[in-house]
């Protein structure tokens, strides 16, 4: 069935691109869809996306701009490339990104993710700061599979690169606004250009995003709506290049961001049978809980290039402090069942509780240096630092008596590490290039937690420690054949690795539990073409991984406690297709596919179930309870994702400029919340629309359009709570409005 369906959905985006694109006539202004070459960084250096020897995608001009319409967070990323995905459930932060099937439920705010954000060069480790907000981008890549040589730690699944866009030489900038839905205000702008001559130039983009709430609370006495949010983002760069041989750049950014943590509706999910109950409205729920989401980050970057006769020395220094406090209604209603009134439904039990950064710094520090040994041999090494000092306090609160304080625990945590690393590429013929990377990495991680009020009278804990670490090799060799000039090959092995890790979230349990290292060894080969003068891409990949001791965490459970896991091994594969195409003049079209297969394989993994409780489909240890786990899939690892865009232009010569539309498709297939299975914890698929449809004068200065945001108002959950009800998170609402751009 769920075959059936996807035909079904990637049909139906089919021929809306056809309706769009049918009685129209043409013109593109996204370079990435007409550029004959499209240039990324992936290796750390400059190269054409047709040459990189691994699964790459790009996103970037217009067709970025549309999907991050209408106020969205990053998390608008999800789906729109093959195998990507991304779920949140702390509001609009702490994003969850998977690639591949490979990816990390757990919600502590100190959690390894194995995708790393890498934002202008400089690594977001903290969960925290993979929230920044996009905006004035140059593209964004996403590097599927290990990244172990050039990128290091805690990248087994992939990477995301955001490139922002740079200072110019000349004088530039652009204003846009929107205005939507819910009193939706997106608004952005950038000013760049010289300060003293080509030696000095600068560039200022800004940010601003705010929504009313849109969800009515009809408990008396409790907050008047949720779903409000307001933003400010900031991003100032200098570069000074005082002659040909030197540069450096100057980044300094920052956030600040004021709302509600994520809405978790109570009793939600069909009991027995799964999906939305009858009657679900969106635009309604009843709670007695404060929502609280306030963040702020702030951070910098100097990035320094000196090219010497033998080749390109790069410093890379940065700098990046947050903090958060985030509150939130766990159980999703009011009162409890002994202590009437109590809904919607039935609520054992109330929760209401607070996850805080009250102290973090993150300093990194890479040094490389690029040269050329031979005419056909280029090569990279160079060493990495990072160091992390963070500390976090986990609360929680009696909402029966007003919302008193009643468990507290701190943890503290401090990370280093460091590596050395080395990489090169040889043109063996005209044809086949080998190449290949390896790095070293030594990790240290020091932890504690230490539990200063107990709920429920369960007393002080602690403080309980941990010291972990390791020290870890990593790299890849790959092969890429050109069959001709615009067809080639390729072939790649590859491992990575995910530091050791601690969870110390103790205000309910007694046990700080600990991941031990893991490992991914993966195989990709696949084929990039470009055909028909460069106006068509077909990129297609296939791979297979294992990983050894795969961090998996426990989340939730009857006990409302999270574990981390090792699992004994994991394997998966699948494949991924990345296409393009400038049929006729005006008319682009993109389009991407991917199936993801994943399989935990360890016979004794066992973890705790749903309080709900629900129905489990996993056999059940009868002697502890717990359900095994071996053969299931991955939490958030959709089988299927698939997109689709279109954008045509319509030339109107009177009004000097032209009419446009621009459309878009997201549909990925069902997927578990949880290790173990149940009818309940999960989420059939998902299929979002956007459109945009708008008019662009001749000159290029200026833009009015009007858009949508979920058009077809899917609605569907993106995640659960299973230890008290069946609380769940849904997706966004259907978003209109109207646009101005003006560019100068």
């Amino acid at each position: 069935m769920a075959d059936l369906r996807l035909r079904r959905v990637l049909l139906s985006m089919a021929s809306v691109g056809s309706a769009v694109s049918a009685p129209l006539t043409a013109h593109a202004q996204d370079d990435a869809l007409n550029a004959d070459v499209i240039i990324v960084t992936a290796q750390k250096k400059e190269q054409d996306l047709q040459d990189v020897p691994f699964s790459v995608d790009v996103l970037s001009g217009q067709k970025l701009d549309a999907l991050s319409a209408a106020g969205e967070d990053i998390l608008f990323l999800a789906g729109r490339s093959p195998s990507l995905y991304a779920e949140a459930s702390s509001g609009r932060t702490f994003p969850r990104f998977y690639i591949r099937g490979l990816g990390n439920t757990d919600f502590d705010l100190n959690a390894n993710q194995p995708v790393s954000l890498v934002y202008d060069e400089i690594v977001l480790e903290n969960s925290i700061l993979k929230g920044f907000p996009v905006f004035d981008l140059e593209r964004v890549e996403v590097l599927r599979g290990p990244q172990g040589a050039l990128f290091g730690r805690n990248t087994p699944a992939g990477t995301i690169k955001f490139e922002s866009a740079k200072p110019t030489e000349t004088f530039e900038g652009y204003a846009r606004a929107s205005y939507g839905r819910f009193d939706t205000v997106d608004a952005e702008a950038a000013i760049s250009g010289p300060i003293a001559g080509d030696v000095l130039t600068g560039r200022l983009s800004l940010l601003f995003q705010d929504r009313d709430d849109f969800v009515d609370n009809t408990f008396d006495g409790g907050e008047e709506g949720f779903e409000e949010f307001s933003e400010f983002a900031g991003r100032a760069q200098l570069l000074f290049r005082p002659g040909d041989r030197i540069s450096a750049l100057l980044n300094i950014h920052g956030r600040r961001l004021d709302g509600g943590s994520r809405l978790f509706r109570a009793n939600v999910i069909e009991p027995g049978a799964g999906g939305l109950v009858d009657g679900f409205d969106r635009r309604r729920t009843a709670q007695d809980a404060t929502q609280v989401l306030e963040v702020f980050n702030i951070g910098a970057s100097l990035k320094t290039d000196i090219e010497f006769a033998a080749g390109t020395l790069t410093s890379v220094t940065g700098y990046e402090q947050a903090g958060v406090t985030g509150r939130g209604d766990v159980d999703g209603g009011f009162g409890a069942s002994f202590a009437p009134p109590s809904g919607p439904g039935f609520i054992p039990f109330s929760a209401e509780s607070a996850d805080n950064i009250t102290g973090h710094d993150q300093i990194t520090q890479e040094l490389r240096f690029a040269f050329r040994p031979g005419r056909d041999l280029d090569a990279t090494v160079g060493a990495f630092f990072f160091f992390e000092d963070l500390q976090l306090e986990n609360l929680s609160f009696d909402t029966l008596a007003g919302g008193v304080e009643n468990g507290r625990a701190v943890q503290d945590q401090r990370t280093f590490s460091g590596a050395l690393f080395a990489s090169a590429s040889w043109a063996a013929t005209d044809r086949l290039t080998l190449s290949g990377g390896v790095r070293i990495t030594a990790e240290d991680r020091r932890f504690s937690a230490e539990r200063l009020v107990g709920p429920f009278g369960s007393g002080t804990l602690g403080p309980l420690t941990e010291n972990l670490d390791d020290v870890v090799v990593s790299g890849d060799v790959s092969a890429r054949y050109a069959l001709s000039e615009g067809v080639s090959v390729y072939a790649r092995y590859a491992r990575g690795f995910r530091a050791p890790n601690a969870q110390g979230r103790i205000v309910f349990g007694d046990v700080v539990t600990v991941a031990d290292t893991e490992t991914v060894d993966s195989f990709e080969g696949g084929v990039k073409t470009r055909f028909w003068n460069g106006r068509g891409r077909l990129n297609a990949s296939g791979f297979y991984f294992r990983t050894n001791d795969q961090q998996l965490t426990a989340v939730g459970g009857a006990g409302n406690f999270n574990q981390l896991l090792n699992a004994e091994r994991v394997v998966g594969y699948g494949f991924e297709l990345d296409a393009a195409l400038t049929p006729v003049e005006r008319l682009d079209l993109t389009a991407g596919l991917s199936l993801n297969e994943t399989e935990i394989r360890d016979p004794d993994l066992e973890v705790g179930v749903c309080g709900a409780p629900c129905t489990l489909l996993d056999p059940v240890n009868p002697q502890t309870g717990n359900a095994l786990i071996d053969g299931n899939p991955l939490p958030q690892a959709p089988r299927f994702i698939a997109s689709l865009t279109a954008r045509y232009g319509v030339p109107a010569a009177a009004a000097r400029g032209e009419f446009f539309i621009f459309t878009d498709w997201y549909y990925r297939s069902r997927i578990n919340f949880f290790l173990y299975e149940s009818v309940e914890f999960q989420d059939r698929d998902l299929v979002e629309g956007g459109v945009r449809v708008g008019y662009a004068h001749e000159s290029g200065k200026w833009e009015a359009a009007a858009f949508g945001r979920n058009i077809l108002n899917d609605v569907s959950i993106e995640g659960a709570i299973d230890f008290n009800n069946f609380s769940a998170f849904v997706n966004e609402p259907p978003v209109w409005g109207v646009e101005l751009l003006a560019r100068f």
